[in-house]
């Protein structure tokens, strides 16, 4: 039971910090409507490029801004190939994140890059509080998750956010309306792609490395995230009858983080293997997926449609 708990305890850690990648994925898949496969990339580059900052003696605060920038840059060559040069979006990212794999190698200059014997950001504040990692971790991703989920919600309520918004549900009457369409993907795969790689260079300085493999399956992960938490607020919105706002939107995003890690922590701990967790995300996210389909055929639903 304590190695359940302290997994579980982690596994929270670890999903406030996957959460600030989930919120990047949410702006280009739910926002923007844009398949963007450039995050399996822009994660890993986001952690190559802090670690190699820290390295270089670069304070770790201030690496994380310099990861979001590589980041940002990543989504906005993805959204030059989709806008500019008239590249599917869907080929666009793919065509990025490839190129990404041989940038983060030169970034780090091997595949694997320790930070042993360094400072990092949960370092700094160990030594500081003397509390434990897991701890630290969890704060931290607090913190930044409450802090970005006001900055968003702040953001797309102005007029450039709503005109981002506006051409993710219909992209031809904003355009009609005089709106440069082009600009406003740009601008949301920029800022999409700058909270991917601030994720990982959280996640990377928590682990105590960055790896080129590191985002290896990170948009599969945001996707279940997202889809998670949709779920369990529509449940909540179907129980409770209060109106879903943009702010839940972001909310559940970070709890479907939360929840996706501890399924995985409770099945690792109930004996899973590791090597099968990518059956069970794509499980997880097929489920998810298939859920208000399933519901829809219920007869009790099908009564309601009825009556109404």
């Amino acid at each position: 039971m304590t190695s359940i708990l302290l997994a579980m305890q982690g596994a929270v850690s670890q999903g406030i910090l996957w959460s600030v990648m989930a919120l990047g994925v949410f702006i280009t898949f739910k926002v923007l409507d844009c398949a963007d496969m450039t995050v399996d990339g822009s994660f890993a580059l986001g952690g190559a490029v802090s670690a190699v900052m820290i390295l270089k003696g670069v304070d770790p605060f201030l690496s994380l801004f310099i990861a979001v920038a590589a980041g940002m840059i990543a989504g906005t060559v993805t959204a030059v190939l989709n806008t500019k040069l008239q590249i599917p979006i869907l080929l666009a990212g793919i065509l990025t994140q490839l190129a990404l794999y041989s940038v983060n190698i030169r970034v780090m200059g091997q595949p694997n890059t320790p930070l042993n014997g360094v400072s990092t950001i949960v370092t700094i504040l160990r030594d500081i509080t003397s509390m434990q990692k897991s701890i630290i971790t969890l704060i931290l991703g607090i913190v930044i998750a409450a802090a970005l989920v006001f900055i968003l919600y702040w953001f797309f309520g102005t007029e450039l956010g709503s005109a981002i918004r506006a051409t993710g549900n219909n992209e031809y009457m904003v355009r009609a309306l005089g709106v440069n369409t082009d600009m406003m993907k740009i601008i949301g795969l920029f800022l999409g792609n700058g909270l991917v790689a601030l994720s990982g260079a959280l996640v990377g300085q928590s682990q105590g490395y960055a790896d080129v493999q590191m985002g290896q399956g990170a948009i599969v992960i945001g996707l279940a995230s997202i889809i998670i938490g949709e779920v369990i607020f529509d449940f909540l919105v179907s129980a409770f009858k209060f109106k879903l706002s943009f702010a839940h939107k972001l909310l559940s995003v970070i709890i479907g983080s939360i929840l996706y890690r501890l399924i995985i922590a409770i099945v690792l701990q109930l004996g899973m293997k590791s090597t099968d967790l990518k059956l069970l995300t794509a499980t997880i996210v097929a489920a998810a997926l298939a859920l208000p389909v399933l519901k829809s055929k219920l007869p009790s639903s099908k009564n309601k449609k009825i009556a109404a």
